[in-house]
């Protein structure tokens, strides 16, 4: 059994594949800094993994804590029924695993002060 989390970044996806670059970007950094853990991006459409299927991935490689991330800019219908729904899921077919599903990405507060700054610096460039 690995004692180190994986880490499930939980977006919603699109028909584009090239929509999905900054959650794989963002998984790829993650990855650098936290080497024991397993970090996948998962998608609720149009994209693969499906969350249930970065699940198995991380149980095959003996995970049974997972931290999901929502990478959502704020808590909406995806969240509030369909995330939920999922979870039953996974949940009702590995009862034994730890799914602790962490705050939308975009409700921390660090987060939204980088995008002001971002939106601040754009600005300041005559973007």
């Amino acid at each position: 059994m690995n004692t180190a989390p994986a880490v499930i970044l939980f977006a919603h996806g699109a028909r584009d594949p090239r929509w999905a670059e900054p959650v794989l970007a963002l998984a790829q950094r993650l990855r650098q800094t936290l080497p024991e853990a397993y970090v996948q991006p998962a998608f609720l459409e149009f994209l693969s993994p499906s969350l249930p299927e970065a699940v198995e991935a991380a149980l095959a490689r003996g995970h049974r804590r997972v931290a999901l991330v929502p990478v959502f800019i704020a808590v909406g219908g995806h969240l509030r029924e369909d995330l939920p729904q999922l979870l039953a899921c996974v949940r009702s077919a590995h009862p034994d695993v730890s799914i602790e599903v962490l705050p939308a990405l975009g409700e921390a507060e660090a987060v939204r002060r980088a995008m002001a700054d971002t939106v601040l610096e754009w600005i300041a460039e005559g973007a």
